[in-house]
């Protein structure tokens, strides 16, 4: 599977949406957590090339974008793009 990272909040409703969108998918993910952790959030900036909402999700290493653009990305059978990021991979509980 295409591996797929999440850099999340915990008290994000875009955060929820985005785990329960890969979850509903059956696409396996890392859920890095930036709330309280400033070195994370550093990297999450970084890697997104600036963006400092969440989330911030990359598949493969390629930075997808925030929740709406995971949405959208979906919508657009994006992960049939990706080999083995299909549904069918376990999701973290």
């Amino acid at each position: 599977m295409a591996h797929v990272t999440l850099y999340t909040k915990q008290d994000c409703p875009y955060s929820q949406a985005a785990r329960m969108l890969l979850r509903d998918q059956g696409i396996g993910f890392e859920d890095i957590d930036v709330t309280e952790d400033e070195s994370l959030f550093a990297k999450m900036v970084e890697r997104s090339g600036g963006h400092t909402t969440v989330p911030q999700v990359f598949i493969a290493g390629r930075h997808i974008g925030g929740f709406a653009d995971l949405a959208r990305f979906q919508q657009q059978g994006g992960f049939g793009s990706f080999p083995g990021a299909q549904p069918g991979i376990p999701s973290p509980s």
